[in-house]
């Protein structure tokens, strides 16, 4: 609605990414409706509870993977044709800082955003002759209705992860949506393989 209004067009497309059939007929939907696909940014995050190894069940990580790491798999391969034929364009994946570093009682978690930015470089190295860069980008801890999921109301959430952050605060979804629409742009032509950090210095030390 609010790109509407702005005089943009856009369209919503339910889609389970963890489903190959599905992937495919949004792309193909999106191509449909605006022809070929210039950029993918795959943020699609399963809410996993928070565990150990030992505290959490297989089906918990199975889903875990199959949302943050086979989605984005899937995404970009249903998009690639399009993106190719198209003359290139930009894959964004959507880690954490948590792909670089280690939380408490994350650790299905912490194993998929690392495997998604390893997942970007390797696309990075396959697709450069296509003329797609494929970068990750890692927000920090950011104020969305995940950090409710984990701290039960935003106050918390700013109190206790806030000066986790060398800027002793929670990050805003528009600084992340700028670092996209930065990798997403030609003002990045000459970045790829790279995991962009957005973290508020939270990696810093």
């Amino acid at each position: 609605m609010l790109i509407g209004e702005k005089g943009g067009r856009a369209m919503a497309i339910a889609c389970d990414v963890t489903h190959e059939d599905a992937t495919q007929q949004a792309v193909a939907a999106a191509t449909a409706s605006f022809g070929h696909i210039k950029v993918l940014v795959n943020g699609a995050a399963f809410d996993d509870p928070n565990g150990t190894v030992a505290e959490t069940s297989l089906a918990d990580w199975n889903k875990t993977f199959a949302v943050n790491v086979t989605g984005a798999y899937l995404m970009s391969r249903a998009v690639l044709a399009s993106m190719i034929a198209s003359g290139g364009g930009s894959i964004i994946h959507i880690a954490s800082q948590l792909g670089s570093v280690a939380a408490p009682r994350r650790a299905a978690y912490c194993s998929t955003k690392g495997a998604v930015i390893q997942l970007a470089k390797a696309m990075a190295v396959d697709h450069a002759a296509d003329n797609i860069r494929v970068n990750s980008l890692s927000p920090g801890a950011v104020e969305t209705r995940r950090l409710i999921l984990r701290f039960g109301d935003m106050e918390k959430a700013r109190r206790e992860a806030g000066p986790k952050h060398v800027l002793n605060r929670l990050g805003q979804p528009e600084e992340v949506a700028e670092a996209a629409l930065f990798l997403a742009s030609d003002a990045a032509s000459f970045v790829t393989g790279a995991d962009m950090l957005v973290d508020g210095g939270y990696t810093a030390i």
